[in-house]
């Protein structure tokens, strides 16, 4: 079995009370840390998606959508790995700031494309969107500032292209 690493699986579910805990419930069932997980409405309001990224085996990712495939509320299951695909995810950050480190966290924003969406004379609020990557990235900047707070989305996933997700 090779090394386990995250994999992205896109779950549409019905839109009903205790489907995200029927789902957590069968990751929890099989020892599979969860990474992320986000949950919204979709186009249609009767169901929901689910991105549920995962740290299991490659080999284990497909086996697993397989099984959420097998709970009465899933309507679809996608291992995305390998397929591409856009990801994002948002956070805001709350950062210490003072007069003299306000312009300097001012340019890390402009770097990373985020909006200041809060200003005070001692914190600021930053709303980032991307990938994971970049969301880590500029927490690693921020880091040395002090970051007082932070809320992630956790990433959610569509598949590129006229193909369903």
């Amino acid at each position: 079995m090779s090394e386990p690493h995250s994999a992205t699986i896109s779950v549409l579910v019905r839109n009903a009370p205790g489907v995200l805990v029927r789902v957590a419930g069968l990751i929890r069932r099989r020892g599979i840390n969860i990474h992320s997980l986000s949950v919204g409405p979709t186009e249609d309001p009767s169901t929901s998606r689910m991105t549920i990224v995962v740290d299991t085996a490659p080999e284990r990712t497909e086996l697993f959508a397989k099984q959420l495939r097998k709970l009465v509320e899933v309507l679809r299951a996608t291992a995305i790995d390998g397929t591409p695909s856009v990801d994002r995810e948002l956070a805001l950050i709350k950062v210490n700031v003072t007069s003299g480190t306000r312009m300097e966290i001012m340019e890390i924003a402009s770097v990373f494309r985020a909006n200041i969406v809060d200003l005070t004379d001692r914190t600021m609020t930053i709303e980032v969107t991307g990938r994971t990557e970049k969301v880590d990235a500029m927490l690693t900047l921020l880091t040395r500032h002090g970051i007082r707070e932070m809320a992630r989305t956790g990433q959610v996933t569509l598949v590129r292209g006229p193909q369903n997700t």
